[in-house]
């Protein structure tokens, strides 16, 4: 069965004006700006193609709202800890309320890169090395030595980053030593704990995956192209900052294993409906993944909507039909 008959016959299960959707979005991570802007996609795609939606913040007055007007379904927008760290689908699952996207579990396990890393690892798909390296132990083991150490084991460039963050807040490209000690500084400005890889030079390409019914499909690969060399917040979120390729210009058997490797990292960590893999393929064309995301961004420079249109695609159709899916389970 083609996409677009996917979508249609989810969505033939209940007409789509009688469905009432809570979209989530906002919250109180430093991801809350890009948030809002995916939130507002989402609510405008689900009304285009006839959903009763609303758009919500995560807040005190949350809990009260599910109880006064339960919804039939959620679509949680929000990045960052508050969307994707699992807690909060923990307690829509409390409430009953059915959502969008993989559960807590699942959730919990890809949020953190070290973890969701080892488990790729174990799965056999490859990642660059690493080490996760928390602050505490940054401070008594002395700041040199352990630098030191982890340039002996994992060579320059390095890439750091938080373990627990996305929209590349905190992350960084250290290519000497001397740059180092900044880098860590920085990141651990936005998380407690530190991941310390190996740079993998190459080209950038964001796989999208979802599930309308007949199993995860990985749409066309997006390649990035960041003006400045590095996929940072400003080049994610500025417009002109990036060029995207969709499909990447990818060799065909490239982008056949590109998929795959996407497809594997979803199912190895459990994830359902849609997620988004960020890979790198070096110059021998091997794609290495480097984390996967359980709530892509929705604006208008996301991944995943670029994806959508590539496939030929409607994305609120696609949104309405998870949502569909959604209040069956």
């Amino acid at each position: 069965m083609g996409a677009n008959a996917t979508e249609e016959s989810l969505l033939s299960g209940a007409t789509a004006s009688e469905l009432h959707v809570l979209v989530l979005a906002g919250g109180l991570s430093y991801e809350r700006d890009v948030s809002l802007r995916s939130g507002r996609r989402v609510l405008d795609a689900l009304r285009a193609v006839g959903m009763e939606a609303e758009l919500r913040d995560a807040d005190v007055a949350l809990l009260p709202a599910l109880d006064a007007d339960p919804p039939d379904a959620v679509v949680i927008a929000l990045h960052g800890a508050t969307g994707e760290d699992g807690s909060l689908r923990g307690v829509l699952d409390l409430c009953g309320v059915p959502y969008v996207g993989c559960d807590a579990r699942a959730s919990r396990l890809a949020w953190d890169k070290p973890s969701a890393k080892a488990v790729l690892r174990e799965a056999g798909i490859a990642t660059p090395d690493w080490v996760a390296l928390p602050h505490d132990r940054f401070s008594e083991l002395g700041a040199v030595a352990v630098l030191d150490r982890i340039v002996d084991r994992l060579g320059l460039p390095l890439m750091v980053k938080p373990a627990q963050g996305g929209s590349g807040l905190g992350a960084a490209v250290v290519r000497d030593t001397a740059s180092l000690p900044a880098a860590m500084v920085g990141c651990f400005a936005y998380d407690q704990t530190a991941l310390v890889e190996r740079y993998v030079p190459g080209m950038d390409v964001a796989v999208s995956v979802v599930d309308l019914g007949d199993g995860p499909q990985a749409l066309p690969p997006v390649e990035i192209v960041p003006r400045n060399g590095v996929y940072d917040y400003a080049a994610r979120y500025t417009a002109g900052r990036t060029t995207w390729h969709t499909p990447a210009r990818l060799d065909p058997a490239v982008a056949d294993s590109v998929a795959e490797i996407a497809l594997a990292a979803h199912t190895a960590l459990g994830l359902r409906d849609l997620s988004r893999v960020d890979l790198i393929v070096d110059s021998a064309g091997q794609p290495h993944v480097l984390e996967v995301n359980v709530s892509p961004g929705m604006t208008e420079t996301s991944l995943l909507p670029l994806a959508v249109q590539a496939a030929g695609m409607d994305f609120g159709q696609v949104i309405a039909a998870l949502v569909t899916r959604a209040t069956t389970r």
